[in-house]
């Protein structure tokens, strides 16, 4: 088998406009609302929307990218990454505990086949079976003209139609791929087994969590990263200090490309030809790992025939009513957004089924205070500003930086890599941005994204509540309290 190994598309509600054939019709079929895509586009008709005609698209399992191959599979898989590594630290502890073996099948079905692939069946049939208002379209979905979108072969209309049809990942142009197997995010999770070696393309989020899945249980591990850093878009100490971990645990390359595979002596072997520092080289390997960004499903959307306006990135134009450039046509989420969190697309949905309810009194998205985590090893969040973004910006900055082992579960924990930082205004004494490194750090942050989101200041964030004591919590009071006094 060569290409991609994977089961049919998972999200992304459309077909390649090559294979987009407009159904002989004479008259469109007609419906009040149309959704293409059932992430968190699903969420839109509730009671509110029963006496709407709605029509539902969807090519894949429901629950679109998040649900099926996304954030919430994948951290069922980072949890049992995290207590595998749990294990192997166990001695520092004074315990002795080993790892015997990781049950890789048990883990998949205790991921899909119990939990995942359920709730998306449980979703089709309860649209399909028990919304008499609700058409469900199990096609393709692609614009042949100004408000019509082809579904098999079918025609179906309507005044407004949203768009939620997110993206797909990006697969680089390589020599010769097309002769091996190799994976994506979308499939990598249902491999029939750990492999041996393994090979990820990529140093952000996907290829830093799964990464450490992989490498946290079993597989001989190798980022290979075309720049000169991971995870690019943190704060500079936060993504060197993740560096240095990463390549304490595993083979991490920069300033590496990948410029050509193909299939090795081995039974389902894959040759990797890389450029790198030193030069030309190989590297064998028994599973490739593309993890090299996303883009959006616009093109096979077929957007252009619906005369609505995109980005150079292929991103659908929104304003912050979730409207695109021609009205009645909504969009959200990935293939709209930069952000390309579930978060942001819930909120999104949020203002847009306002805005669908009550059309003459349009909410507004605010996009100021954006929160983000990697859940690899170490764990990352991150909100604002970084500290050279602030610099940059021109403001008048103040930065505080806090160990965990300074506070006291921190040094319970006998944690000496982890830390958080601050970015504050030193004028308003309000937080630009904040970087957890660290343990539970998508959960320590909330609590400055809040006060972030209320416009408090550092000091009414440090003092004007009481702190549990010995909670990794402390991190945050002392992380404010680190601030420099006003002058």
């Amino acid at each position: 088998m060569s290409g991609e190994s994977r089961d049919p598309p998972r999200y992304g509600n459309c077909v390649s406009s090559t294979d987009a054939v407009a159904p002989a019709v004479s008259d469109p079929i007609r419906h009040d609302l149309i959704i293409v895509g059932t992430g968190s586009g699903n969420s839109i008709p509730g009671p509110e929307f029963d006496d709407w005609d709605i029509a539902i698209v969807e090519r894949g399992a429901f629950g679109g990218t998040c649900l099926n191959v996304g954030c919430i599979p994948s951290k069922m898989f980072v949890y049992a990454a995290d207590m595998a590594t749990h294990i192997a630290e166990a001695s520092k502890y004074g315990l002795d505990a080993s790892l015997n073996g990781v049950d890789w099948p048990s883990i998949v079905d205790r991921v899909f086949g119990q939990r995942i692939d359920p709730i998306a069946q449980g979703g089709e049939r309860y649209r399909i079976d028990e919304c008499e208002n609700i058409t469900v379209y199990q096609e393709s979905a692609v614009f042949v003209g100004p408000r019509e979108l082809a579904v098999g072969d079918q025609v179906i209309t309507a005044p407004h139609i949203v768009l939620g049809a997110g993206g797909r990942p990006f697969v680089p142009p390589i020599e010769g791929l097309d002769s091996v197997t190799y994976h994506t995010s979308d499939t990598v999770m249902r491999l029939a087994e750990v492999p041996r070696r393994m090979a990820v393309i990529g140093g952000g989020y996907i290829g830093c969590e799964l990464g450490h899945v992989f490498g946290s249980l079993g597989a001989e591990l190798t980022m290979l990263v075309r720049g000169d850093a991971m995870l690019r878009i943190e704060d500079t100490e936060i993504r060197q200090r993740a560096l240095e971990i990463y390549q304490r645990r595993f083979d991490v390359r920069l300033d590496t490309s990948v410029t050509a595979a193909r299939p090795g002596d081995g039974q389902g072997e894959i040759v990797l030809t890389l450029n790198g520092p030193d030069g030309e080289s190989e590297l064998t390997v028994d599973a490739l790992l593309i993890a090299a960004g996303r883009v959006p499903n616009t093109d096979e959307l077929r957007v252009d025939m619906a005369g609505i306006e995109t980005r150079e990135s292929g991103k659908i134009n929104i304003d912050a009513t979730m409207a695109t450039s021609v009205e009645g046509i909504w969009a959200f989420g990935d293939i709209a957004n930069d952000h390309e969190l579930k978060h942001v697309a819930n909120a999104e949905v949020k203002v847009l089924r306002q805005n669908l309810l009550q059309p003459d009194d349009r909410r507004e998205i605010d996009y100021g205070h954006v929160p983000h985590a990697v859940f690899g090893w170490p764990q990352i969040a991150s909100v604002g500003l970084t500290e050279q973004a602030a610099r940059d910006a021109g403001h008048d900055i103040l930065v505080a930086k806090k160990d965990y082992g300074a506070t006291a579960y921190g040094w319970a924990m006998e944690d000496s890599e982890s830390f958080g930082k601050l970015v504050v205004d030193a004028k308003t004494r309000q937080v630009l941005g904040a970087h957890i490194l660290g343990p539970q750090a998508s959960s320590l942050i909330q609590q400055l994204i809040q006060g972030m989101a209320f416009g408090r200041t550092v000091d009414e964030m440090a003092t004007a509540q009481m702190y549990i004591h010995p909670a990794l919590s402390e991190l945050t009071e002392n992380l404010l309290l680190e601030v420099p006094a006003a002058q």
